[in-house]
């Protein structure tokens, strides 16, 4: 059977990269029946966080990425992974390394791999010449039974190369001559990556490894490993990389917010439209079909459609309007607009209670008439904040103007100050209030007081709502509702605020 795995560290918010491979993972296991298994990479101690754990199990529950199984915490097996370096050494595989541990500054431990082994080629010395790569066991055992510290390194051969098929790059090969000898356990006997990803894999079964391209070298560093345990080596199939619009990486610490799934949950994106946005980063169904169910992802999904190419992620940090990605936002509204009614209206019911403006008869007495507001005004949203913002005024009288409407659509005809108030008695006689009377007495009055309907349109619309866009103003009025609509269009609110 199929086992697939999204294995994130909890060390920050969970990054919409990650996400992606979470997803794909996810269609994948779910396409063929395998299974999705979620391990939590909690070695770094001091910053892990049990906030970021959570973070992570939420943002998967928001997309609806169910995993099977107990989830995994990596720092659960720390003493396996260390008896398993120790057994490699046993087994004459790997070695300890009593070279005295330096002061590495600043510098990351990878970094100072990479600046040896580029001082290393340019001496032209082999950096396996290791003083302590053949040492007699006896001697190595004598030193460490004294206590001296010491690392554990695997031994790799100094001829050859590592060789893998990659599911999307294809065939991929590395010359051993430019592995360095893997460090396993730090002399604190702390287990390093490579190792503790490669012996949780073999324990959890793991059958595919579906990550970022940016993991393609190690790889062949843990192929390394794979063998010296005499495990079988799993299919990997590496994803394209995500990048930020001047094509850089897109990153946590450069990027903010914007690349947090958390940021997309609290601004208001239906899970299942982010779903289908981040299944598109780098992956294209095979009929080009944009907008898919979830049943649609799974069944059209393949890890052949993954492409080589980078996705670019289009935002502009300095664009309020163009914060994230506009296709995101694009089909984010596409899914509000056309998702069926039953599956918005809890999430229109959250995001109403979260700003204080849920009423319970919404549920109870007033049920119809929320339904229907809701389906007419969702038509323009792009996001649920907007039921909060721009659809404020239909469920309470507490809502701001746009100063722009206000001065096209009233304030440049001073007539309107008498005319609206006079409507809004025209429209109190008319009973019931459909948008269809609502419409014949506007047209009706129109004539009578000698202007154009659109004058009385546009004012009303702005009157009743503060904006100068929206769902047909008839329709408005009909769920506005008579009462209400009279009292706004007398309002002299616009000549007090903008005069």
């Amino acid at each position: 059977m199929v086992r697939v795995r999204f294995a994130p560290s909890p060390t920050g918010y969970l990054h919409i990269g990650a996400a992606r491979s979470a997803l794909f993972n996810w269609l994948f296991a779910r396409k063929v029946g395998g299974k999705f298994l979620l391990r939590i990479e909690d070695t770094d101690l001091q910053r892990s966080t049990d906030e970021s754990t959570r973070s992570i199990i939420e943002g998967l529950e928001w997309l609806g990425l169910d995993y099977d199984e107990d989830i995994v915490f990596q720092s659960d097996n720390a003493d396996k992974h260390r008896a398993a370096a120790r057994q490699l050494v046993e087994e004459g595989k790997a070695y300890r390394d009593f070279t005295p541990k330096e002061q590495r500054e600043d510098k990351s431990v990878k970094q100072g791999i990479v600046d040896r082994a580029r001082a290393h080629a340019a001496a032209g010395v082999d950096h396996r010449s290791n003083p302590y790569r053949e040492l007699p066991r006896e001697e190595s055992e004598r030193r460490a039974a004294a206590g001296e510290s010491f690392a554990i390194r695997l031994k790799v051969a100094a001829e050859g190369s590592s060789r893998f098929a990659d599911i999307v790059y294809g065939d991929q090969e590395r010359d051993f001559s430019e592995i360095e000898d893997l460090v396993l356990l730090r002399s604190d006997g702390h287990p390093l990556y490579n190792l503790s990803v490669v012996l949780d894999d073999i324990a959890m079964g793991i059958t595919h490894v579906i990550r970022g391209q940016d993991h393609l070298t190690n790889t062949h560093k843990q192929i390394l490993l794979y063998e010296a345990f005499g495990a079988d080596i799993p299919q990997f199939a590496h994803l394209p990389l995500i990048l930020a619009p001047n094509k850089a990486k897109l990153s946590k610490r450069k990027h903010g917010e914007v690349v947090s799934l958390t940021t997309y949950r609290d601004r208001g994106f239906v899970p299942a439209a982010f779903r289908n946005f981040l299944a598109l980063l780098g992956w294209s169904p095979p009929e080009g079909k944009e907008l898919l169910s979830r049943d649609e992802l799974v069944t059209e999904f393949s890890l052949e459609g993954i492409g080589r190419a980078n996705a670019v992620f289009n935002f502009q940090e300095n664009d309020p309007r163009h914060w994230t990605d506009d296709k995101a936002l694009w089909m984010n509204a596409e899914y509000i607009r056309t998702m069926p009614l039953r599956e918005l209206l809890p999430m229109v019911k959250a995001e109403l209670r979260s700003e204080k403006l849920w009423r319970e008869e919404y549920d109870d007495d007033e049920r119809d008439w929320f339904e229907k507001t809701v389906d007419l005004i969702r038509q323009r949203f792009f996001t649920l904040k907007d039921f909060s913002s721009q659809g404020r005024a239909y469920f309470s009288e507490d809502f701001d103007f746009e100063e722009a409407a206000v001065r096209k659509n009233i304030l440049k005809e001073p007539k309107l100050r008498e005319l609206l108030p006079a409507l809004a008695d025209r429209l109190e006689t008319v009973e019931p209030l459909t948008a269809a009377q609502a419409e014949a007495a506007l047209r009706t009055f129109s004539e009578e007081a000698g202007v154009k309907a659109g004058l009385l349109i546009n004012a009303s619309r702005t009157m009743l709502t503060g904006q100068s866009v929206g769902p047909s103003m008839f329709e408005v009025f009909e769920i506005i509702g008579r009462d209400r609509s009279a009292m706004r269009l007398r309002s002299q609110r616009p000549w007090h605020e903008f005069s």
